[in-house]
């Protein structure tokens, strides 16, 4: 069968999921765009280039910059360990995309980005969809659930395209100040989780100085290499996550290394899963923290930037973990919205709550064991930029956290 033939037995409107982060198949999306008249684009954090016209109308559980403010936008709330079970109920695949490796005795590689795909396969095959993958020599092979038989693929599309880099976040002095206040909280033998952002990268760049680390989490980029490089990570203990971008120099580090193993969605993100690593530590960022320890990672004004993610899965698990700890780490003050991060309280729907610490680089709020009056007083005169303390401790006194006059 040729791609021509498959697309035409698509039925109306098709749901076509693609491999989204940093490794769509951009070839093979452009080739089905020319052939489906409509169809719904689903892809997880979906980067700016993916087809924009009248037709295309986008579904994902958490928005990427080629999605954001989009009119044709259909955002479903939902933590990433629960997105695989979308396939099986509301939102159906007919089409699946990949970007892979070209065969190597009978199998593909998915590279850098597992995540949900293997879940979406499982629930496309049975009921008549179709699986088509682009390989390329220039993605690098990746063990663990990556691997998939070529019998599951029903048309391979050549195209000598690699697996997007993305350069290392810059970390300015803020981000470093943060990235130490972590390390103060991290031990040698810990279990390592963190985001998406210049925030989480430098917490983790801040932990090059232990011995025995280990990493468990939704994805990595170059500071996992950096800790790698640098003797810190447990040599014995294979890297574990469900997807990765970053620089050549950390696509060509993961290419054929049995060090980085790679896991579906249902395992990386499952909380029973992750609190069974020692001393599990979630680090995750936001746009808000408010005065009752509530986060806002996912809205502007009301409108959806991203989505749960990760963060709410981690958060459970590294707080069930014997020794772990849950972190929320942000700046005091949003540099490009000029407002404090530390608020009174979230106007927008809560992504997370009850972090063990909240840490920005003026210092850290102790939240977890500690009553709403005290943890509001840490993130005041802890967390908070100077500039907006005494107005937080006027709006505190509102809201009951405090009797200070």
């Amino acid at each position: 069968m040729d791609l021509r033939t498959l697309l035409a037995g698509l039925p109306e409107d098709p749901r076509v999921v693609a491999t989204g982060n940093h490794a769509t198949p951009w070839h093979l999306l452009g080739l089905v765009d020319e052939s489906l008249a409509s169809y719904r684009l689903w892809v997880l954090n979906a980067q700016r280039g993916i087809p924009d016209r009248d037709g295309v109308t986008y579904e994902t559980p958490f928005v990427g910059p080629g999605m954001r403010r989009s009119p044709r936008l259909r955002y479903t709330p939902s933590r990433l360990s629960l997105v695989p079970r979308l396939f099986v109920t509301t939102q159906q695949p007919d089409l699946v995309l990949l970007h892979t490796t070209r065969p190597r005795d009978g199998r593909v590689s998915l590279g850098t980005e597992v995540n949900v795909l293997p879940a979406a396969i499982e629930a496309a095959r049975p009921r008549g969809g179709r699986v088509v993958a682009q390989v390329s020599d220039r993605v690098p092979w990746t063990y663990g659930d990556s691997q998939l038989d070529v019998g599951s693929i029903d048309v391979l599309v050549e195209a000598d395209e690699p697996v997007t880099p993305v350069p290392p976040s810059a970390i300015d002095a803020e981000a470093a100040a943060i990235g130490a206040q972590v390390a103060a909280r991290v031990g040698d033998g810990a279990t390592l989780q963190a985001g998406i952002g210049a925030v989480p990268d430098a917490a983790l760049r801040g932990l090059t100085g232990r011995r025995g680390l280990r990493v468990w989490t939704e994805m990595f980029c170059d500071s996992v290499l950096a800790l790698e490089q640098a003797g810190a990570l447990d040599p014995d203990v294979p890297v574990q996550a469900s997807f990765l971008f970053g620089s050549p120099e950390l696509l060509a580090w993961v290419d054929r290394n049995p060090r980085v193993r790679m896991i579906r969605t249902e395992t990386a993100n499952d909380p029973g899963l992750i609190a069974r690593n020692p001393g599990m530590t979630s680090i995750n960022t936001a746009l808000q923290v408010d005065l009752f320890g509530q986060a806002n990672a996912s809205r502007i004004n009301a409108r959806i930037h991203s989505g749960f993610g990760g963060q709410t899965d981690f958060i459970v698990g590294a707080l069930h973990s014997r020794g772990g700890q849950a972190l929320m780490a942000l700046r005091s003050w949003h540099p490009k919205a000029d407002c404090s991060t530390i608020v009174p309280m979230v106007d927008e729907p809560v992504t997370s709550f009850q972090v063990s610490a909240v840490l920005t680089e003026q210092g850290a709020a102790e939240l977890a064991g500690h009553d709403e009056r005290t943890q509001a007083r840490h993130l005041i005169e802890h967390a908070a930029h100077p500039r907006v303390r005494e107005e937080l401790w006027e709006e505190a006194g509102a809201l009951g956290l405090s009797d200070r006059v």
